[in-house]
């Protein structure tokens, strides 16, 4: 019971490693990773930038003297990697300087790993482990899991209403964001944006709000922004082109009208792992009426408007509701 004890308290360390990672990791997921000899830890380490390496090499580079690796126990939330891409497969460094034990948190279930990590591993007579703190770097990992079990990005619909359930005014005189939620929902939104892939917004949000889609209110990686323009005319001078971030457009979807297709075709080819949907009514419906979300994030601010655009409707099951600021969130999952 004290080992297993142990092995929570490491993964736990892995799992808050790699929650503050600050790399450009995606489309790789964050892994969190540490070495123990002595029961002391001796290195740590996260994911790179993308192409860069992973968190296992990361951690293993990290101890001065190779020789202190021979008989060591590494903890890794997700199941090293097995094959070659970008780097040379984890598997091979972690059996080449003689670590004995390796802790998982989770499987890997993308198609060129999905076990074959473990698997490797054990025909080298490494001791593995799996399964510590499994519902927390499955987690931790949701995103790439998603992508993989799903074929297509883990999709958060995010919007601000009015009390009397309005999302925006019908006549705007300025070309900038109306504001609805207060400043602590508007600093946990940037929270949300430094955590996720992309942001996706339409054509018509663009011109009403000109928005940025740049994480400002906290520290953070911008998300990839993503622009749905059917009609390719969005003048280069606004926000979303700005070099704070890359920006992808989208401008043949409304012709072909077929999200299904979309979301195979250029988010999943673009190995998009998360995204989160801030545009206006007419794209969030979108989302909505094909059923293709995974979680909405509803802000509700006690301002009236007593006329305006309406909020999207929608219909699931709410895991949580909370106060934040003046407004309250409401957490809605699919049913």
């Amino acid at each position: 019971m004290k080992r297993f004890e142990e092995h929570e308290k490491y993964m736990s360390r892995c799992v808050h490693l790699a929650r503050n990672n600050k790399s450009k990791y995606y489309p790789n997921p964050s892994v969190g990773c540490l070495i123990i000899k002595n029961n002391l830890i001796i290195s740590e380490g996260v994911t790179s930038d993308y192409g860069g390496n992973h968190a296992e090499v990361n951690t293993i580079n990290n101890v001065e003297n190779k020789h202190d690796l021979k008989g060591s126990t590494l903890y890794v939330t997700l199941e090293p990697c097995s094959h070659y891409g970008k780097t040379p497969p984890c598997v091979e460094l972690i059996s080449k300087y003689e670590i004995s034990h390796v802790v998982i948190g989770t499987i890997d279930i993308s198609s060129k790993v999905n076990g074959n990590g473990i698997k490797f591993l054990k025909n080298k007579s490494i001791k593995v482990t799996v399964g510590v703190l499994e519902k927390e770097c499955k987690n931790l990992h949701r995103n790439f899991l998603h992508f993989n079990s799903h074929k297509r990005p883990y999709v958060i619909l995010k919007w601000a209403q009015t009390l009397d359930n309005f999302i925006a005014p019908l006549n705007k005189s300025e070309n900038k964001p109306f504001w609805i939620s207060c400043i602590e929902s508007r600093q946990l939104v940037h929270k949300w944006r430094s955590e996720e892939h992309a942001i996706l917004i339409g054509y018509n949000t663009v011109i009403s709000d000109n928005p940025l889609l740049t994480v400002r209110h906290v520290k953070g990686n911008n998300p990839l922004r993503i622009i749905l323009d059917d009609k390719n005319s969005l003048d280069k001078n606004f926000n979303v082109f700005n070099n704070e971030s890359e920006t992808l457009v989208i401008d043949n979807f409304f012709k072909e009208n077929n999200l299904e297709k979309f979301i195979t075709e250029v988010l999943y080819k673009n190995k998009i792992q998360s995204i989160i949907i801030e545009g206006g009514k007419k794209t969030l419906d979108l989302f909505i009426k094909n059923n293709i979300w995974d979680e909405a994030r509803i802000f509700t601010n006690d301002l009236k408007l007593n006329n305006g655009l309406p909020s999207p409707k929608i219909e699931g099951l709410i895991k949580s509701k909370n106060k934040v600021g003046k407004d309250e969130l409401k957490i809605i999952y699919p049913k």
